[in-house]
Formats: structure tokens, C-alpha cells, sequence
């Protein structure tokens, strides 16, 4: 469980330095408004999502088993952390990453990493499409500008309230959000180099300001972010509260385990390279303690930022730690410029995400699947929707393992008897 910062350090060189630098500027400018969006989405205060990128991806990679993983708050986790909150406040969030923590450092010393294999893919694919459709709904609000407070958490009380309240959309907020996903796709055609997803958020956000055109944006919704990184503190525990918050304690482990060893693997496969998964899950740990302990949201590897520092040159989790270093400085001299981010600009970023987040390029393989993968992923997908993570979790596992048993189960006639 030797972190690969360790392997990588004795055989490190100035020119190494130079490309996980220049890497790790590059995927911190991606990460910034990304990280504010997620954790407005997840209804948290947007500096909670810098301080997971600086904290968790700091730990992630400074103590990961992966050379290039990038850490920090994803979009999967807006479903589970957006019910949290509602139910439970802010502070059960926090005890339930501290909690989730703590199950991934069990995890990773009981060497668990290796079981993401037996976690049917089908189930894998159902829940992060049935979660980019839930995270995209949600931006219904902000990318149209409409005035709804507070929203329900499940996915068809909200849509019905979102429709009730159509009549207060904004021609305006609509307008900024859609030239903001059409930059997305005309900046990745012409300018492929270019962060299109940064600079697409920015440049509409300096449009809405320099034209003061009526659209919310990050210091009208919620204020001036904060220019330092909070002081740790450690939330209240009782007995009933860890009783009432474990089921959600399991989901966040589970989620951050499963995408952070899915990333690693899509980085290995880019590096021809081979991470050390237990140690993974055990970073994944120690990131989601230190994130919560200084109020910030569950972390884990992010498939997209660590491709981005793989394609930006990063070689080692000195990349990463630059990441996290980036961000930290970005909060501590220019954060209140963030300030002037347009709500709807943030909210097509997150469509984007959702839309990248479901892999369409891999839809037409999911329908050639046997019939038992396509309703499994149905299953998962419907449940992640309509009925909560936890649940389609646990059934999507469930029932893909007995059909995984069923497949392998002995024929009659190879079967003996034990000895007596």
C-alpha cells in the first residue's frame, strides 16, 4: 500500500517537474469553476468546492496509488450529498464523509480494493447515467433562470415544481447558458488545446458583467467567497446520528471507492502504467476525513481531470499536488473575481459534465448487450432516478451478483459430495 509518490520521488528530475507543473496549472484552471458548480449543485456554499479540490486533491495525491489520479469533488456524488444536506444539514454531511472516511480506511487495510471487480459493469454504467440525468435536470433552475426555492430532493416532485414555476424563466439566463454550452462545443472543434469549458464559462460570465445584464451570478446568489482556506473542526457525534446517517456513510464510501479505481484504470490504460488500488482506496480515506474535517464535500479521482493531466503532460502526483497548490493560491488572491461566474454559465457547465459523465459514445454498445446486462443497467438507471442511490445500489449489486452466480453455477454433474 506504498503510495507511487514514494516510487516516483527518488528517480525525479527538474524536467519532470517542469511538465507535472505545467499539467497540474492546466487541470486546476478546469477544476476551479467545476468544483463551485458541484458544490452548488449539491446545495453547499461554493468555496466548499475548492477547499475539496485543495484538501482532497492534495491527499489524493500525495498519498494515492495512482501516478497521475486527479482528486476533488465529482458530479456523481451531487445526488447523495444533495439529500444529505436537505435531510440531515450541512454538519451530517460532514459526519458522514468523516464516517465514509473511515469505511475506506478499513477497506483498504482489509486490501477491498481489488473487489470493484466483482461490481457488475452494467450496474457501474447504470447509476452514472441515471445520476447524469438527475445532475442535468437539476440545472433546469439556474441555466433558465427560474425563481423556485426550495426545491424537493426527488426527481419527479422537483421536475413538477420546476414546471410549475416555469412562467418566472428569464429569455436572458436562458440565452447566457445556451451560448455558454454552444462556446463548449465550437472551442473543442476549433481549438481543441484549449480548456473550452473554462474559457466558455469565463467569457460568457464577462459578457452578463461587462453588459450588466440581469442574471444571478455566484456574489448575488451566495455572496463574496471567502480569500482563506476554514479552520478543521469536528462536528457534534451521537450514537442515533452515526445510526441515521450510516446508510448514506456506505453510498459516499462506495461511490468514491468505485470512481476513484475507475479512474485509476483509465489512467493506466492512457500511461501504460499499473496503480496500486488498495493504497488508492486508502488515500480515498484520508481525502474524504481531511475534506470534511475543513467543511468541504466528499472527494475521489476524477475520470476527466486526470485525462485532462495525463493529455497536459503530468507524469507523476507531483501534478496533482500542483493542482491542489493552484487552487489554494487562486482562493487565497483572486477568489472574489469568482464572484462574478454567471449562474447560468455554471449551470451549462454542469449539463456539459452530465452529458460527458453518461458516455454516449458507448450507448449504441449497451443496447447490442445480452438482454440480462441491458435490464440490469435499465434496473440501476430507473432506481438511481426515481428512487434513491442507496437503493439502486444495493439492488443493482444484488441482483447483478446472483446473475453472475446463476452463469457460474456447476452442472449436476460436476458437482460431488463432500466427504462425510
Amino acid at each position: 500500500m506504498k503510495p507511487k509518490l514514494l516510487t516516483t520521488l527518488p528517480t525525479y528530475t527538474g524536467r519532470l517537474f517542469v511538465g507535472d507543473m505545467f499539467a497540474g496549472i492546466s487541470v486546476a484552471l478546469v477544476a476551479i469553476p467545476l468544483s463551485i458548480a458541484i458544490a452548488i449543485a449539491s446545495g453547499a456554499p461554493p468555496a466548499a468546492g475548492l477547499v475539496t479540490a485543495i484538501v482532497g486533491g492534495f491527499l489524493i495525491s500525495a498519498l494515492g496509488g495512482s501516478r497521475v489520479q486527479i482528486g476533488g469533488p465529482t458530479g456523481a456524488f451531487i445526488v447523495v450529498v444533495y439529500r444529505v444536506i436537505a435531510e440531515h444539514g450541512y454538519d451530517g454531511l460532514v459526519l458522514a464523509t468523516i464516517m465514509a472516511g473511515a469505511i475506506l480506511l478499513i477497506a483498504g487495510l482489509l486490501r477491498a480494493g481489488n473487489l470493484i471487480a466483482y461490481v457488475p459493469e452494467a450496474v457501474v454504467n447504470g447509476f452514472t447515467i441515471g445520476i447524469a440525468i438527475v445532475i442535468a435536470a437539476s440545472q433546469l433552475k439556474d441555466f433558465a433562470g427560474i425563481e423556485a426555492q426550495g426545491l424537493p430532493a426527488d426527481f419527479l416532485p422537483k421536475m413538477q415544481a420546476l414546471w410549475n414555476a416555469r412562467h418566472s424563466a428569464s429569455w436572458i439566463a436562458a440565452g447566457a447558458g445556451l451560448a455558454t454550452l454552444i462556446s463548449f462545443v465550437v472551442l473543442r472543434r476549433l481549438a481543441p488545446r484549449i480548456p473550452d469549458r473554462l474559457v466558455g464559462t469565463v467569457l460568457v460570465s464577462a459578457i452578463v458583467a461587462a453588459l450588466v445584464l440581469p442574471v444571478a451570478n455566484i456574489e448575488s446568489q451566495y455572496g463574496a467567497l471567502p480569500r482563506s482556506l476554514p479552520l478543521p473542526s469536528f462536528p457534534a457525534v451521537t450514537g442515533s446520528r452515526v445510526a441515521e446517517l450510516l446508510p448514506s456513510a456506505f453510498v459516499i464510501a462506495f461511490l468514491a471507492a468505485v470512481e476513484s479505481l475507475l479512474s485509476a484504470m483509465v489512467a493506466d490504460r492512457m500511461i501504460g502504467g499499473r496503480h496500486r488500488p488498495n493504497a488508492e482506496v486508502m488515500a480515498q480515506g484520508w481525502a474524504n476525513i481531511g475534506s470534511a474535517l475543513f467543511g468541504g464535500l466528499p472527494a475521489t479521482g476524477a475520470i476527466a481531470r486526470t485525462a485532462t493531466n495525463v493529455r497536459a503532460g503530468g507524469k507523476t502526483p507531483v501534478a496533482g499536488i500542483v493542482h491542489a497548490l493552484t487552487i489554494l493560491v487562486v482562493l487565497l488572491a483572486i477568489a472574489p473575481l469568482a464572484g462574478y461566474l454567471a449562474m447560468p454559465a455554471l449551470a451549462a457547465l454542469l449539463m456539459m459534465t452530465a452529458w460527458n459523465m453518461s458516455e454516449p459514445h458507448k450507448w449504441k454498445g449497451y443496447m447490442a448487450a445480452p438482454n440480462e446486462e441491458r435490464l440490469l443497467l435499465l434496473l440501476t438507471l430507473l432506481l438511481t432516478v426515481l428512487a434513491d442511490l442507496t437503493v439502486a445500489i444495493g439492488v443493482g449489486v444484488g441482483v447483478g451478483l446472483a446473475l453472475r452466480l446463476r452463469k457460474s453455477k456447476l452442472e449436476a454433474e460436476q458437482w460431488q459430495p463432500p466427504d462425510a
